[in-house]
């Protein structure tokens, strides 16, 4: 399997290093459904509504339907450089967008040539949200990530825990962009003596949750990304 968050003594490493700068959270999407349909008539979403919508990447692939001038109707396909090719308009970015910003983009593309065109947006294919286990479970490895699933109930789809495992400090890593990865560290041997999971976290296409050997006495909250592939991954 391509590397693709590092193991456990790299993880261990970054987790154990001073003096990094925090950043400022950006968005982060979760799973989308089979098939998402955005209108026009939707407005951009807020930063903690963004969270929860597909975000396209090079690959995806979607159909543009205009309501009132059907000859502009289109299957589009993200290119690798993440830019779309419109017919009759300019290319435009969208890599990175959500469905409801990309509706306003290819609005505004159309713009010169429409009066607030009436549209939307239906996915088509695009990549299946995952996550990955690794660390000190039973079958670390990549997953689909089907519905809303927690790191508990991630962990018990990996095997759950093996003998050396330290319960109480499992670290979820979260990308939040090309240079930072988040990590937060969850008491699990907590929860499940007290019986009680409301510090249970839910999971996102692209998490990692990790379950180290050792113990871990500090932890930065985020983590320069490209040092988490410094050392290829046990799987």
């Amino acid at each position: 399997m391509k590397r693709i968050f590092g193991t456990a003594a790299a993880a261990l490493i970054l987790l154990t290093a001073g003096g990094m700068t925090c950043a400022q959270e950006p968005r982060h999407s979760d799973s989308a459904p089979a098939k998402q349909t955005v209108s026009s008539d939707q407005t951009t979403p807020t930063f903690s509504q963004r969270d929860s919508r597909y975000v396209l990447r090079p690959g995806d692939s979607f159909e543009l339907a205009f309501d009132y001038t059907p000859e502009l109707n289109q299957t589009v396909v993200v290119q690798p450089d993440g830019f779309i090719n419109l017919k009759g308009a300019s290319d435009l970015r969208a890599s990175g967008l959500t469905t409801p910003q990309l509706v306003e983009a290819v609005r505004a593309a159309y713009g010169k040539m429409l009066t607030n065109p009436s549209l939307s947006v239906t996915m088509k294919e695009f990549d299946k949200p995952y996550f990955i286990a690794d660390g000190q479970v039973t079958k670390p490895g990549k997953y689909d990530l089907r519905g809303d699933t927690t790191v508990v109930q991630a962990i018990a789809i990996a095997g759950g825990f093996n003998q050396n495992a330290k319960h109480s400090q499992v670290v979820l890593f979260r990308r939040v962009d090309d240079t930072w990865t988040q990590a937060k560290l969850l008491d699990v041997k907590k929860m499940q003596n007290e019986r009680n999971l409301a510090e249970d976290l839910h999971l996102r296409p692209g998490d990692m949750v990790f379950v180290p050997k050792n113990r871990l006495s500090k932890i930065k909250e985020f983590l320069p990304t490209a040092n988490l592939a410094m050392v290829p991954t046990q799987f």
